[in-house]
């Protein structure tokens, strides 16, 4: 039996414990899928990552991302823990930027005193919402069709279908359950001192579950309405309200037109697990 170092680490919360949690797990080049897919599942956080060597050239780390029940391509507070924690684990490392290699590609993040950000990367599906799945959502958030101000399939990864709604929808006492997919709500009415309020939720086994703080969301959000002209950079998201969290994304847009998306990382166990 092996032993491997991990790390548990809190990404995106204002204040210690009330970001996302992410497990991840150093140095797993001699785990095989199915153990990976294993220890992610008896986690059962939202996901659990693997560091291991990279195969691309371009890339300080390989990366492989678990929920629950599947591999990802790529996610966004697994890409800000899992670059933390290699950093924390390379203290010598003097670039200001990291680059993590996923199933998506190689993703650049750049480190700052007081955040992580991640460069979104582009989407690799994006356009209208099929109207049946639309009139489905809606009505499970029993929401009339007029208060949707807009919808967009805006998927980078875990395949979220975005809705923008009406700022005289309380966002935050809408229903989740039943919601067919990964879904990710945006409001601009938002908790004071912030410019956006979001809700995520995703399908975990057949059940819908609510993410605390979602970086894949907020980097396709910002990705869509950004050009849309519906949100101007930088901004200040905040999420998980509904779910006790307190997550805080802030958005930046560079010169080029690439967005950044950044926030606070912080390692709250480190310890060896047993496979």
């Amino acid at each position: 039996m092996a032993s491997y170092t991990f790390s548990q680490v809190d990404v995106f919360g204002a204040t210690r414990y009330r970001g996302n949690p992410l497990v991840v797990v150093h140095d797993a080049d001699g785990l095989s899928t199915e153990q990976m897919q294993d220890f992610a599942r008896w986690t059962n956080l939202s996901e659990t990552t693997f560091l291991m060597s990279p195969t691309n050239p371009d890339a300080d780390y390989r990366v492989r991302i678990f929920t629950a029940s599947q591999e990802l391509p790529f996610a966004g507070h697994p890409t800000l823990g899992s670059a933390h924690a290699w950093l924390a684990a390379h203290p010598g490392f003097a670039d200001d930027r990291v680059r993590q290699q996923c199933d998506l590609g190689v993703v650049a993040v750049r480190r700052s005193l007081d955040r992580l950000s991640f460069a979104a990367p582009p989407m690799i599906n994006s356009g209208p919402v099929d109207p049946d799945l639309l009139d489905r959502i809606v009505s499970v958030l029993g929401l009339e069709s007029q208060q949707v101000l807009a919808s967009r399939v805006i998927d980078n990864g875990p395949g979220w279908v975005g809705l923008l709604l009406d700022d005289a929808v309380d966002l935050l006492t809408l229903p989740g359950a039943g919601l067919p997919g990964a879904i990710g709500l945006v409001s601009r009415t938002a908790t004071a001192g912030y410019d956006v309020e979001l809700r995520a939720f995703f399908e975990s086994n057949g059940i819908a579950v609510e993410d605390p703080v979602t970086g894949s969301l907020n980097a396709a959000v910002a990705q869509w309405l950004l050009p849309a002209g519906l949100l101007t950079a930088p901004y200040r998201a905040h999420q998980g309200t509904c779910v006790g969290a307190d997550g805080v994304i802030m958005i930046e847009q560079d010169a080029g037109g690439q967005v950044w998306v950044g926030g606070r990382t912080q390692t709250m166990i480190n310890g060896r697990v047993s496979f």
